[in-house]
């Protein structure tokens, strides 16, 4: 029986950190009728939840400008929990953007009442997470501290450390991900996530080895720990992504 989170956190009708593992779909479109088009066909696949990698959207400044684009992509998705996304560069965002812009459009869309969690990066410096994390708690929407490594994988007590470093700045959940070089960096990222919520981290998490190697920590993560995996959409968001419905059938096996 998997571990579940000791403090759970509810969005809408899931629970991220409860008896089994979620599964969400990223959306990843340049265009608002693409956007659309996506999030219509993706809902229809059942997932848990939808990721905006808003980072990825051509007219990005229109987020910060008004709420149209966020408000529609909600009536299009109804009641499934959205995470909002704006990815720095430096960690895999799809555009350049100035740090003041970037808040500014997060903020913005916490705001907007369309999203239910934000997950931003553990490298922006204080100031930038406190922004967003006063923002985030004002208006009812649960922070992502996370950190992406898509290079290597560090030892299982760096790991741990940044998990718990999320945990400890005011995240409501933690997220890591890395690349492995080898299949013994998957079993470092598995033992060092079963460590981390055995020993130290309270709130749910997400950690993902990526590429092929990891594909295992999409299906297996959950009987470590990790309460979220990511499944690909109409297009991948990250290396080793799989598709729904072969994800789902895995799954089933493991958390019956």
């Amino acid at each position: 029986m998997r571990q579940e989170s000791e403090i759970p956190v509810r969005v809408r009708q899931a629970v991220i950190g409860g008896p089994k593992p979620l599964i969400c779909i990223p959306l990843v479109a340049a265009e608002k009728n693409e956007l659309f088009d996506q999030a219509a066909e993706m809902v229809s696949l059942g997932p848990d939840l939808l990721e905006w990698r808003a980072d990825g959207y051509r007219n990005i400044a229109d987020i910060a400008d008004g709420m149209d684009v966020l408000t529609a992509l909600r009536s299009r998705i109804g009641d499934t929990p959205l995470i909002f996304t704006c990815r720095i560069a430096a960690e895999g965002g799809m555009q350049p953007l100035p740090q003041p812009d970037r808040l500014r459009i997060i903020q913005a869309a916490i705001r907007s009442g369309a999203i239910d969690l934000v997950d931003i990066e553990l490298i922006n410096d204080a100031a930038f997470i406190e922004g967003v994390r006063d923002a985030a708690k004002s208006h009812g929407v649960k922070l992502i501290l996370s950190a992406h490594d898509f290079n290597t994988t560090p030892p299982a007590d760096v790991i741990i450390a940044k998990l718990s470093q999320a945990q400890a700045r005011g995240a409501d959940v933690a997220k890591l991900a890395v690349m492995p070089t080898d299949y013994a960096d998957v079993l470092t990222l598995l033992t060092a996530t079963l460590r981390a919520r055995s020993e130290v981290v309270k709130i749910p998490m997400i950690t993902i080895s990526m590429a092929g190697e990891g594909a295992l920590t999409r299906l297996a993560g959950g009987l470590f720990g990790s309460d979220i995996t990511f499944a690909a959409g109409r297009v991948s968001s990250a290396p080793g992504q799989l598709p729904i419905d072969a994800l789902r059938q895995a799954m089933s096996l493991l958390y019956a």
